[in-house]
């Protein structure tokens, strides 16, 4: 491919050599570059491309992208000027790629929480349909049927664009896709084209790497200011920042609640453990869902279904028959009757959300046991209010590792413990190994307890120094079932 055609829309300033160069490969990559290669010098959080021009070249680039030309240059490479080259980068592979996300629809989600349900239980709805998807989530990535591991909530550039020319080739007609708000910062979703974005809430979490809220919002807002006047644009009008999101965007405004009024309005009638009653835009439907947060997923994924042009009618029968995604309020009982709950919540926010959907099922009879620990190496300034959202919604709380990385998880706990008051120490206990918390749980309890297990949700490992040892919560949590007697 012409190095003019993979440039194509890139605001270029300058360009020295060859402008006629035939490209074999891109990268970001110095490690990952050969004979024919277009090497882009990217400025990222722990090192610069720029350092490794020279290697890229010795290693077979026959053009680089960067933002500061090198003193020495080589007269067999052609160097390319540009203003942003992680923006370009992106661009860049959608033209190399053949513009893939152009071909089929593709819908973006992006939120603190919500995500993963929504882009989810979007592909399981149109898939169920009979439609031709792909999803790219925290979980997993699917191309049609086949499912790919997952890396990132959203990959590079490169790895996104491959991914979806993948699902062209499949035949896919409709993609659905997680969009962080690192990867909007970032510009990985510069030159996607998509057919509509999703917005669900705002809420602490990421601070390490945006540094206040203001900047995290905007990330999130970046993206609906990019949507083009032919996509749709569905907030969530619960969410203070909901109409923010919707402020400078050319697509078509569109919006969802459960407390205001909206375009896709819900009311729940009856929620149980098993499920709830709700009501959306007058209609009844019974899902399998539990929760005020999942009625919430449900009416954005009802709203994104329309604006794609699903019937009306069958889309609410559609639903009923959807399930969560996996770690996302996943239940597992014991024979004895002690009721377990698996979940992501990594998030003041979720957590509370999950906690205050267990309070208004239960009877309060019984005990509600919290398991929480918070991960390492990331936003610190959440660790206090996780705890105390924990000890202010639960009978008894555990205290535990999550991902700890390179930090002691001791001390993670001890500031997490920042956050309860002395008067409610009493009903908490601290235990650093996570499989002993979760034992612990077990057998402080008795038959109709519940025991949420919050943090960590879908992921089947523990991430400490650097290493990922196997540890699946639920995994672990049925076999101390299966030792109650």
């Amino acid at each position: 491919m012409k190095i003019k055609e993979i440039l194509v829309n890139c605001n270029l300033l300058e360009i020295i050599g060859d402008k006629d160069l035939d490209i074999l490969n891109i990268s970001f990559d110095s490690r990952k570059v050969d004979h024919g290669t277009l090497f882009f010098a990217v400025r990222g959080t722990q090192v610069d491309g720029h350092d490794y021009i020279d290697k890229a070249i010795e290693k077979g680039a026959s053009a680089i992208v960067c933002e500061k030309l090198p003193r020495k240059k080589s007269d067999q490479v052609t160097y390319v000027k540009v203003d942003n080259s992680a923006y370009v980068l992106g661009v860049a592979a959608s033209n190399f790629f053949g513009n893939p996300s152009e071909k089929m629809k593709l819908v973006g989600v992006t939120g603190t929480n919500g995500k993963t349900t929504i882009a989810t239980l979007l592909y399981r709805l149109f898939t169920d349909a009979g439609y031709s998807c792909g999803l790219l989530s925290t979980i997993e990535n699917i191309i049609s049927r086949e499912v790919i591991p997952s890396t990132h909530t959203t990959p590079d550039p490169i790895e996104l664009n491959t991914l979806l020319h993948q699902m062209v080739e499949k035949g896919c007609e409709y993609a659905f896709m997680e969009v962080s708000s690192h990867s909007v910062a970032q510009d990985r979703i510069a030159g996607l084209h998509f057919a509509g974005g999703i917005f669900t809430n705002l809420t602490h979490d990421h601070l390490d790497y945006h540094k206040t809220m203001a900047n995290y919002r905007n990330a999130k807002k970046k993206f609906f200011d990019s949507l083009p006047q032919s996509a749709f644009a569905l907030t969530n009008l619960d969410d203070k920042n909901g109409a923010v999101m919707l402020q400078n965007t050319k697509a078509k405004k569109l919006s969802y609640a459960l407390k205001h009024d909206a375009d896709f309005k819900g009311i729940v009638l009856e929620s149980h453990f098993d499920g709830m009653l709700i009501k959306v835009n007058g209609t009844e439907v019974y899902t399998q869902l539990v929760g005020g947060f999942n009625a919430s997923n449900l009416l954005a994924i009802y709203g994104a279904a329309i604006s794609l042009g699903f019937n009306k009618d069958e889309l609410l029968v559609e639903i009923s028959k959807l399930h969560g995604a996996n770690g996302r309020f996943d239940m597992v009982r014991s024979d004895c009757g002690i009721v377990g709950i698996v979940d992501y919540a990594h998030t003041p926010d979720a957590l509370e959300n999950v906690l205050v959907t267990i309070n208004d099922v239960r009877c309060h009879k019984e005990t509600l046991i919290t398991i929480v620990g918070c991960g390492g190496n990331r936003d610190t300034t959440k660790r206090p209010e996780m705890a105390a959202v924990a000890v202010k919604l639960s009978d008894r709380v555990i205290l535990t590792s999550d991902n700890p990385r390179n930090e002691d998880p001791d001390e993670i706990i001890r500031q997490m413990k920042a956050g309860i008051a002395e008067e409610d120490m009493h009903k908490v206990l601290s235990i650093t190994n996570r499989g002993e918390a979760i034992r612990t749980a077990v057998a402080l309890a008795k038959k109709g307890d519940i025991i949420l297990l919050a943090g960590k949700g879908h992921e089947n490992y523990q991430e400490i120094n650097g290493v990922k040892n196997h540890f699946d919560d639920k995994e672990v949590l049925s076999a101390a079932f299966k030792e109650v007697k």
